[in-house]
């Protein structure tokens, strides 16, 4: 039966128009999957890719490059991607806790970023002897900023189920407000008036915009001639994964009063012994 669900995931075709829900289905079957090989990860972003294909040139560079279009695409998709609850989480991870388990969520997340920027890379340098490199390479690099923006919302939204700050609402909801926190590379407070609503502010579109533009800047290293963007795209990918997860922890240790870990050791709540 696991073979059938697969071979049929594997098999989405992208609608001719782009739509909604064959995106979703690739961006969510590409951030829950944590081993998937590069063969089949490849397949799917150049699935991903042909899908964006239509829409990135009726865009075209300049909107592309004002950023507003990957930020709806990051918005639209955002409802599916899977996020799993703490006891969920602890299950898949062996009964881990606390920090340890914020730390396996992070080393995940950098593994599936930097796991992107390799087979990004790798289909780049094949497709470089291609003369229709140059009206694909955007697509790709929008899937490739997709993936690596959806596998980070997905981590960013599991640490706020480790260190206990629960987020409640609706799909759209949650996925509008962990979407903002990846933009500000904040944690979120809930108690904060605003930071949970179903539709972004003005000053969050703003943000989302300039993330996305950022994280598609670091995406087009892996266009580089023969494997050398993959090395670039993968290693780039890993230390962003990295140095966002340790900004959006500190906020929320601070929110759920727990103070900072020694080196080697783990946190706990303030005013609480171990």
């Amino acid at each position: 039966m696991s073979g059938e669900i697969e071979k049929r995931h594997d098999e989405v075709e992208p609608a001719h128009g782009g739509g909604s829900t064959e995106l979703g289905e690739l961006i969510g079957r590409l951030t829950a999957d944590e081993d998937m090989d590069r063969e089949t990860r490849g397949r799917l972003l150049g699935r991903l890719a042909r899908l964006l294909g239509q829409s990135a040139r009726k865009v075209g560079a300049a909107g592309i490059g004002r950023g507003r279009w990957l930020a709806d695409l990051l918005v639209e998709a955002a409802p599916h991607i899977p996020i799993r609850d703490l006891a969920t989480l602890q299950a898949h991870h062996h009964g881990l806790m606390g920090e340890a388990l914020a730390d396996r969520l992070v080393k995940t997340a950098g593994n599936g970023t930097t796991a992107v920027g390799a087979a990004g890379g790798a289909l780049a340098a094949v497709q470089f002897t291609a003369p229709p490199l140059l009206l694909s390479a955007p697509a790709q690099l929008a899937a490739e900023t997709l993936v690596v923006a959806a596998i980070e919302v997905k981590m960013i939204a599991e640490l706020h189920e480790v260190y206990g700050v629960r987020v409640q609402g609706t799909g759209t909801t949650r996925g509008a407000a962990f979407v903002t926190s990846w933009a500000r590379q904040r944690g979120i407070n809930p108690l904060e008036t605003g930071s949970l609503t179903s539709a972004l502010g003005t000053a969050a579109k703003s943000a989302l915009r300039k993330r996305m533009l950022r994280t598609f800047g670091r995406t087009m290293s892996t266009m580089g001639p023969f494997l050398t963007g993959a090395a670039a795209g993968a290693a780039l990918n890993r230390s962003a994964t990295k140095a966002l997860a340790m900004k959006v922890r500190n906020d929320l240790r601070e929110a759920a009063a727990i103070t900072p870990p020694l080196p080697g050791g783990h946190g706990r709540r303030r005013g609480i012994e171990p």
